[in-house]
């Protein structure tokens, strides 16, 4: 993942997922975060996403949708679905989720 998402002018909305890992070996977890991009990626509305762990197992995940409305069809996306279940009992001690409207945006490509 480590791109920078290429977003369009605001306004737009982002989606911040943070999460702590577990300890342990999280089976399965690189696969089905790789699965979510490749799903979301397709998904009506989607913008792009930015993602970065930390050795400390913190995580941020950004994602970009154009509406609430693609964010609710994304949340309720049945193997995404599938995805937080195992988050939930397997992968993470805490996570939590923000949703923001991006109003301004000066990224500068240098």
């Amino acid at each position: 993942m480590g791109a920078i998402a290429n977003t369009p002018q605001p306004p737009y909305y982002a989606v911040i997922f943070t999460s702590e890992m577990s300890e342990g070996e999280n089976r399965g977890y690189g696969k089905m975060g790789d699965k979510m991009v490749e799903l979301a990626s397709i998904q009506p509305g989607f913008l792009g996403v930015e993602s970065v762990r930390g050795t400390d197992g913190v995580g941020i995940t950004v994602s970009y949708w154009e509406s609430l409305e693609a964010i609710k069809a994304w949340k309720e996306n049945s193997l995404h679905r599938v995805a937080q279940d195992k988050g939930k009992s397997e992968w993470y001690v805490k996570f939590g989720l923000r949703v923001s409207k991006v109003e301004r945006d000066d990224f500068m490509n240098m």
